[in-house]
């Protein structure tokens, strides 16, 4: 699959903001659409509704409880290799809201997606606020945008690493095998362009889905009992560091394939993400510097330039640009 990300990062950031703010989108959505009947109307609500999204890009038919952009589910080992790095900071967990009450667990007033009895749920990475310009925009916008992507290059931090997880580098071929709508067709529809330059893959191989993603990339609390308080933060987008601990333990502590959980990785985990503050990492402080300067900033963005002194002035790793792109 070779894909055209320049300007882009349309998998990697939710542009959905600019969509309902500008009127040349709408306008290039509709006509991409057919007009601005109610297949254009359903066309509009399919590319601002973070439900659909999710669907189409997990395919799963059920609605995440936050109202984030689509999260890249990593494996319990990756999510460990984070883990281990110090890189604790960087993940976050999300849950899904049942079908109906026979399909779930209630907590927190809320009917959650469950495994017998278990609340079910993946683990992601965050998306702190960044100033970007994608799509050929002069002035820059805040957007969430995933933790490891550069601001001024609109490239992954950790593209050529050894951690950069699997689902990153297997997107959109996955979505093309199920037959369902990429982030690069939706570009392409709204601002024009041609993302997807070459679109022939079929093989679904490394899914994981169905039993196989218990334990893998889709994990069981085993008390949901405990997670009281933290499902509602969880809702509103609030986790604190120590709800995310709890979970991001039982993650790292699942076994594939099976309900099982092991307490010395739980433990270890849970120590990870509660001290990763003291790991040296770069990452902790850059999420909390973005999201200060969201807080004082006004409704247009600062260069995103300043990602220099965010993030690669504590040890980021920098990204190329496109200079040698042909």
């Amino acid at each position: 699959m070779e894909v055209d990300c320049a300007g882009c990062a349309g998998c990697c950031l939710d542009w959905r903001p600019l969509l309902e703010s500008d009127p040349a989108a709408t306008a290039a959505r509709d006509d991409a659409e057919g007009g601005t009947g109610s297949d254009a109307d359903r066309g509009r609500q399919r590319l601002r509704d973070p439900v659909d999204r999710t669907d189409t890009e997990q395919g799963a038919p059920r609605e995440p409880l936050d109202d984030g952009a689509t999260v890249v589910p990593l494996t319990r080992d990756e999510g460990r290799a984070f883990l281990e790095r110090g890189m604790a900071a960087a993940l976050r967990p999300r849950f899904w809201r049942a079908r109906d009450e026979a399909d779930g667990v209630e907590i927190d007033g809320h009917t959650l997606a469950a495994v017998a009895g278990r609340p079910v749920f993946v683990v992601g990475l965050r998306r702190p606020p960044k100033p970007v310009a994608p799509f050929g925009r002069e002035e820059s916008t805040w957007l969430p945008a995933c933790v490891f992507l550069d601001p001024t290059t609109l490239q992954c931090r950790i593209h050529d690493r050894e951690f950069y997880p699997d689902e990153c580098g297997a997107y959109p071929n996955r979505n093309l095998a199920l037959e369902q709508e990429t982030e690069c067709e939706r570009v392409e529809a709204a601002f024009g362009g041609e993302r997807l330059l070459e679109a022939d893959h079929d093989d679904p191989d490394g899914l994981l889905l169905g039993p196989r993603a218990i334990g893998a990339k889709l994990f069981c609390h085993p008390r949901p009992a405990d997670l009281a308080g933290i499902v509602d933060r969880a809702a509103t987008g609030d986790l604190t560091r120590r709800d995310r601990a709890e979970l991001i333990a039982v993650a790292a502590a699942s076994s594939p394939g099976t309900l099982a959980i092991s307490d010395h990785h739980y433990e270890w985990a849970k120590t990870r993400v509660l001290e990763a503050a003291d790991d040296g990492s770069w990452v902790e402080p850059a999420i909390r510097d973005w999201n200060r300067h969201y807080r004082t900033a006004g409704e247009t963005g600062p260069s995103p330039a300043i990602a220099d002194g965010i993030e690669v002035d504590r040890g980021a790793p920098e990204t190329p640009g496109w200079g040698t792109r042909e």
